[in-house]
């Protein structure tokens, strides 16, 4: 499916939610921050995958925490990939260069920043919480 054929289908709920998984939902999340500034994809990317969520009948699926993170994430990522190649890069390379943030179980990176107490808290489904500095790796350079 072309990238504007998904971000539509995402949009209009009428992607099928058996048809988005994780990798998915990483892909979506790396449209939107080229398509937009960061802190405007993120608004729309939250809001947009809790109208997603809501319309395949699990609107307490959304988890504001992980869903943050993963962007910001995806975004330094993508910041570096663009310096790295001086050019805007496209999903396919994106994903060959981050290929640990496709799987499923990737979000055993955000355990890094946050631990899972922090994770599994009430509070950080339902806002952004920051990571525990103690916690975090640092950064690839």
């Amino acid at each position: 499916m072309t990238d504007e054929k998904f971000l539509a289908a995402f949009e209009d709920c009428s992607l099928r939610n058996e048809d988005f998984h994780h990798c998915d939902h990483v892909r979506m999340a790396f449209l939107y921050l080229r398509g937009f500034p960061v802190l405007e994809a993120v608004a729309r990317f939250s809001q947009a995958l809790q109208r997603f969520a809501a319309a395949h009948g699990k609107p307490t699926l959304y988890h504001e925490t992980i869903t943050w993170a993963f962007l910001f994430l995806i975004h330094e990522r993508l910041v570096r990939l663009r310096q790295q190649n001086g050019r805007e890069p496209l999903w396919s390379e994106f994903a060959v260069e981050n290929a640990d943030l496709l799987n499923r179980k990737s979000r055993a990176i955000l355990r890094d920043y946050y631990g899972e107490d922090a994770l599994a808290s009430g509070l950080a489904k339902k806002i952004f919480v920051l990571p525990n500095p103690k916690l975090s790796p640092n950064p690839r350079e």
